[in-house]
């Protein structure tokens, strides 16, 4: 068993492991983070690229007011963000403490000028500006995504929940199942409903609240996090 396999299983295994708090910390960011980009710039995710595929799909087909190139920008940029998320795997994932470090700091990094950005230059919908927040926006989810493959703690994507919410019912004692992992579950559901209620509210008093709050929660899961990460390791 490799050293991030024993990890991601620790992780699993608690709701109160560093790890496990990290991702549900990042997960609240996801929906600050979409709540921006879907109620802020008009239809589109920065994280949750399932939903801007059939967007993107809507969008082609016409007819009903929703964007194409939007949707496109964010899937580039997130492939763009995911393939250097890959490269740091490649480079550091043998030394987790590392890797996680490296990632968080660029996913802050890309945060912190997404919310410069928006400071300086108010975006809007179908502009310029509009579209380099969601660029910007997308790139770090990217990065964060290939970094969260490679760690692999079940149920705890950060973005996406369609199979948060099959293994919570499936496996649940109603269906038969033990029930197992449904904490880590439901705080995964649950967190992420939160940071979207979180985003929406912050978005009505103006557009750089949530991403000022989503760089500063990157950032404290940054400071938080890698030096428990680094005690674990030197253990």
């Amino acid at each position: 068993m490799s050293a991030t396999q024993s990890l991601s299983q620790r992780a699993a295994g608690s709701i109160n492991h560093p790890l496990t708090r990290a991702l549900l910390a990042l997960t609240f960011t996801t929906g600050l983070v979409d709540g921006v980009s879907y109620l802020g710039l008009g239809h589109v995710f920065a994280a949750n690229m399932t939903g801007n595929i059939v967007l993107l799909g809507f969008g082609i087909a016409g007819g009903y007011s929703l964007p194409v190139l939007a949707p496109i920008i964010s899937l580039l940029a997130f492939l763009v963000g995911s393939g250097v998320g890959g490269v740091l795997a490649k480079r550091h994932s043998a030394t987790h403490h590392v890797h996680a470090a490296w990632a968080l700091a660029i996913e802050t990094s890309l945060l912190a000028t997404t919310t410069f950005v928006a400071a300086v230059n108010t975006p809007y919908k179908g502009e310029f500006s509009g579209y380099l927040v969601i660029a910007l926006l997308a790139l770090a989810m990217g990065v964060r995504n290939a970094t969260i493959r490679k760690i692999a703690v079940p149920d705890l994507t950060t973005t996406v929940l369609t199979m948060t919410l099959t293994g919570l019912a499936a496996d649940s004692k109603f269906a038969g199942g033990d029930g197992k992992g449904s904490l880590r579950r439901v705080a995964a559901v649950t967190t992420m409903l939160l940071g979207a209620l979180a985003g929406a509210l912050l978005l009505k008093v103006g557009i750089v609240l949530p991403l000022g709050a989503a760089t500063a929660l990157a950032a404290l899961t940054w400071l938080f996090y890698i030096p428990a990460a680094r005690r674990a390791a030197a253990a």
